[in-house]
């Protein structure tokens, strides 16, 4: 056991060396590298980002069902359990003709003229049935619903619900799709780019140290004791682009969260993302140590077994 301890402890300080013997060629593999991870770190942020800004607009958004005022409470409350029992509905709220004034009341808070004209008269708002649906583009199934001809006798109007928000929820929805669909296909490029300079830089390691090697060989070295150095060394390209990605991101929300704001149309909200990005700070350096680390390891163990070629017992 101690002598393994000290035979990796000398495969990960001569892995170390290389690395400082050999940074100027690690410079291009470490650039694309960083820009691989920033890809995904970014991919990661922007996609909760989205998915949050979406919900939110979600939650805002129900269908309002109109009553009149000659229905009875056993037919309101027989329409409201028929309309719980849905599959897409989420909740059902009921607001008698009181609470539809004072939900009214809150919404018109700014607008004299509105406010005015509807206490000239003796409350006509009709009692309301608000239902939350859970899936937007379901939202048919439910209007389908409301206009079988027995439930329609008791609405006094058309049911209705807030459509410019769901126009943008189908924005968001469809910029989140494209934009995950670039990010995978971005990743991959630059992956297979950064896996083909860390390949090429390995390669010139090798051929810098291939008198190094062959006399390792003719003292018996085994193939791990061998490669494991080049491994180590591209591990730490792997390390050093994650850190620099996250410093990346890390410093362009910092520059960017003051000077950018959502929209209503579903642009990237910065502060969220730049909440998110730090409540989940370790968690997605965690994400990108791993991808550094197996990028770069992967890569050199092809590497070395392409060039290097081993033969021992």
């Amino acid at each position: 056991m101690k002598s393994r301890l000290i035979t990796l402890w000398r495969v990960i300080h001569t892995g170390i060396v290389n690395f400082i013997r050999n940074a100027t060629l690690a410079i291009a593999a470490i650039a694309v590298m960083v820009v691989t991870l920033t890809i995904v770190l970014f991919s990661i942020v922007t996609n909760a980002t989205f998915t949050n800004t979406i919900a939110q607009i979600t939650n805002k958004i129900d269908v309002s069902v109109f009553l009149k005022d000659s229905d009875t409470p056993s037919q309101t409350n027989q329409l409201i359990g028929q309309l719980k029992k849905l599959p897409n509905v989420k909740s059902v709220q009921y607001l008698d003709k009181a609470e539809a004034l004072k939900q009214y009341q809150a919404q018109n808070a700014g607008n004299e003229q509105l406010l005015t004209a509807i206490n000239e008269t003796s409350n006509p708002l009709p009692a309301t049935i608000l239902i939350k649906p859970i899936d937007l583009n379901k939202i048919q199934d439910i209007k389908t619903f409301l206009t079988k001809p027995g439930i329609a006798k008791l609405q006094s109007d058309q049911p209705s619900y807030s459509g410019d928000r769901k126009q943008a929820i189908d924005k968001i929805t469809h910029a989140t799709n494209v934009l995950r669909k670039i990010g995978i296909v971005t990743v991959i490029v630059f992956t297979i780019i950064c896996a083909l300079i860390i390949f090429n830089t390995i390669q010139m390691a090798i051929f810098n140290r291939r008198d190094e090697i062959q006399i390792m060989r003719l003292l018996g070295a085994s193939t791990g004791y061998i490669r494991g150095p080049f491994v180590v060394e591209s591990i730490i390209y792997g390390i050093l682009s994650a850190v620099i990605s996250v410093l990346i991101i890390n410093a362009a929300f910092l520059a960017s969260s003051n000077a950018l704001q959502a929209s209503s149309l579903g642009l990237l909200d910065i502060n969220y993302a730049s909440t998110y990005f730090g409540a989940h700070f370790f968690p997605l350096l965690a994400i990108q140590l791993m991808l550094g680390i197996v990028i770069g390891a992967v890569s050199s163990v092809i590497a070395t077994r392409r060039y290097l070629k081993f033969k021992t017992k």
